[in-house]
């Protein structure tokens, strides 16, 4: 059908929402904004559904919500009737439409006899992996769009072992939702009536209270922050999400007291009011954190995206001024502190193991290795970490001792399957007060790491292609870049590619090995120097992401290896 027989079915429908109804009508002469709304629905990416506000099928509201849960809820009801009755986990942010949403996922399970699990107020990401596995569900269901801005919201479906929905099941459910003709037509059950038949039940506290418990885990060292907990200088921002509570929480009870969470960004607001992108990547996110933190002579200042499952760090510098840490830099001090103190109490498992995306830094991968710990590499998004974390509980060939991201997202324990900023939070306080104890900063401990195992640098180059043009233009790049396979990139030789989509590794004198990963629209070039080049669309955002990194003598020589990469690149793309 085309977007304008869809348009037409929208705007004539009689018991259109009254909002959308009138956002639609606002809309009537921009042909251009209703083709992009209508010409296509959303898609399930690495990180689930997530997409502008508004009315359409390309875009988030309440009858696209009850489309993807019409067809989880169809998915569900494959499963055998003890399977059912676990039912299903909802949480949301505090994002514009997020509680509403959460409620008309609900509604739409209880019209299959689906009984669900909503929190009563805004909670943080992790917790909701955190609860489908405490409370055996099914299933669980994150009403979030992450760090992205202000008018976007998102869906996420986890499956039961706590994980985002792996590849094959995000199939089968993307199967089910696209079996749905008109997501107008889609029947829900009232609130009313799905509270009266027991179908709808409120949670709230006691899983607070039993995550909380397991955060305790987090912590490694108890003796050094019993001494240094009244030591530790800390400013911690929300970044106007659901990152306070659970995370103000978790410090106290560690026993960190100096903390000081920044006040005009500590309240939920959906509309992110002080920053421009509630981004922990954002230098500019750091912008309140950095003025209090000079204002209190702050050792650390860190930061979460608005569901906490992200954490961004800035470090005191010996100027006195704060310098924001790259995602890898942070799982690199991370990787160091946990194997470290690990070895030290004798508590490091033969078999220990630590996971991170194909796309993040090769220096973690150096630590690890110095301590004979392996590491695996797997494709971007949390849900391979998750389902390698399943795989050693089943076979027992690895201890797992943490995962993590380029992309800001970090895992230190396996009761959540997830990104989890708060137990990051926790442990990166820990940190920092690991080396207050003997005189020293992050950014001592920073250049200690690069000292050790050499100067790696990093940069993640993000261009927008939005709307449908730009859906084509993504793919005719991969497809340019599939066609055309550089053999150099600014003068340095490609030794080998790695293509994720057709499962194979090239080397530079033609000899083809096959990777034993899932399929995935990514390609891969490892350059003579032992630089690389990643490159995928993003599966969250209309973007096409290029991921640069390098290894050198020095900061100087790392960054002018990045610069001309990056060079290389934009002469490709044009």
């Amino acid at each position: 059908m085309s977007w304008r027989k869809i348009y037409e079915q929208w705007s004539t429908y009689e018991n259109l929402d009254e909002s959308l109804s009138q956002q639609l009508a606002a809309l009537s002469d921009q042909t251009d904004a209703l083709e992009d709304a209508f010409y296509a629905p959303l898609e399930f990416g690495t990180a689930g559904m997530r997409g502008i506000l508004g009315p359409g099928i390309n875009r988030m509201n309440i009858y696209t919500i009850r489309q993807a849960t019409e067809g989880l809820a169809r998915f569900i009801d494959t499963q055998d009737e003890d399977t059912r009755k676990r039912g299903v986990a909802i949480a949301y942010d505090s994002r514009h439409l997020s509680p509403e949403f959460a409620l008309e996922a609900a509604c739409t399970l209880a019209q299959h006899g689906i009984p669900s699990y909503v929190f009563e107020s805004l909670r943080p990401t992790p917790e909701l992996s955190f609860a489908v596995r405490h409370l055996n569900t099914f299933t669980g269901i994150m009403i979030t769009a992450s760090h992205n801005p202000a008018n976007y919201n998102g869906y996420k479906v986890y499956g039961e072992d706590g994980g985002q929905m792996p590849p094959a099941d995000a199939a089968a459910l993307t199967t089910f939702v696209r079996e749905i003709e008109n997501p107008l037509d889609i029947a829900v059950l009232s609130e009313e009536a799905a509270k009266a038949q027991g179908l709808i039940h409120f949670i709230g506290e006691p899983v607070d209270q039993a995550y909380l418990a397991e955060i305790k885990s987090v912590t490694i060292n108890q003796p050094l922050i019993d001494e240094m907990g009244d030591e530790l200088k800390l400013i911690y921002t929300p970044l106007h999400g659901t990152g306070k509570m659970l995370g103000e929480r978790a410090l106290m009870q560690a026993g960190f007291k100096k903390f000081i969470i920044e006040p005009t960004q500590g309240e939920p607001d959906p509309d992110f009011s002080t920053v421009k992108s509630p981004n922990p990547e954002e230098h500019s996110a750091f912008e309140y954190a950095i003025a209090l933190g000079e204002k209190e002579g702050a050792d650390l200042l860190i930061a979460t995206d608005p569901d906490a499952d992200r954490l961004g760090a800035a470090i005191r510098l010996p100027n006195g001024e704060y310098q924001v840490l790259s995602g890898n830099q942070i799982g690199a001090i991370l990787i160091h502190y946990i194997l470290e103190a690990h070895q030290a109490a004798k508590t490091l498992p033969k078999n220990a193991v630590v996971l991170k995306s194909i796309v993040s830094s090769e220096l973690p991968t150096a630590i690890a290795n110095s301590y004979g710990v392996e590491m695996m590499n797997v494709l971007t998004g949390f849900k391979f970490i998750a389902e390698k974390i399943q795989q050693f509980e089943t076979d027992h060939s690895h201890t797992f001792m943490f995962g993590f991201e380029e992309s800001y997202g970090y895992l230190v324990k396996p009761f959540v399957r997830d990104k989890d900023a708060i137990q990051a939070l926790v442990l990166f306080a820990e940190v920092a007060a690991y080396y207050k104890k003997q005189g020293k900063t992050l950014y001592d401990a920073l250049q200690i790491i690069f000292d050790t195992y050499g100067y790696f640098s990093e940069k993640t180059i993000s261009v927008t292609m939005s709307g449908q043009e730009g859906s084509a233009q993504i793919a005719a790049l991969m497809q340019t870049f599939r066609e055309k396979a550089p053999t150099h990139f600014a003068d340095v030789k490609v030794i080998q590619t790695e293509d994720f989509k057709h499962l194979t590794k090239t080397f530079e004198n033609g000899t083809v090995e096959m990777l034993t990963t899932p399929p995935s629209d990514v390609l891969k070039y490892v350059l003579a120097d032992d630089s690389w080049i990643a490159v995928r669309p993003s599966g969250t955002e209309p973007k096409m992401k290029f991921y640069i990194g390098v290894k050198a003598d020095s900061q100087v020589a790392a960054d002018e290896k990045i610069e001309a990469l990056e060079a290389a690149i934009n002469e490709i793309v044009g």
